[in-house]
């Protein structure tokens, strides 16, 4: 089991996924909307981590052919299965948060 999870961790760990992953949790996004809803990456790291979650088949990119071109992404099915475990997460926050001591910065992001 732990080899499993081990596997499953791999597969959302890196700076961003988690927060790209929940902002795709709540409706399909456009690149420029996740850019701007998450301070501190840049377009490249973005990129980078779109191209993983891809890859690994937990969202989906579709391309519109469109001037200028538009491309969204959006959670599989198979990411969607994740679905309640971000709202346990979320809830869990929601309860504790609070009381979680905040940081001068957050994993080198720039303050909200």
């Amino acid at each position: 089991m732990q080899d499993e999870m081990r596997r499953a961790f791999a597969l959302l760990s890196g700076k961003w996924k988690l927060e790209i992953m929940w902002l795709l949790h709540q409706r399909i996004h456009r690149f420029g909307e996740l850019r701007k809803a998450i301070p501190g990456i840049t377009q490249h790291m973005l990129t980078a981590q779109l191209r993983e979650l891809e890859a690994d088949g937990l969202i989906s990119r579709t391309v519109y052919a469109e001037v200028p071109p538009r491309v969204e992404y959006e959670m599989t099915a198979k990411a969607r299965g994740l679905g309640p475990t971000m709202e346990a997460l979320a809830a869990w926050w929601a309860e504790y948060g609070a009381s979680i001591p905040t940081r001068a910065t957050a994993r080198g992001r720039k303050p909200a």
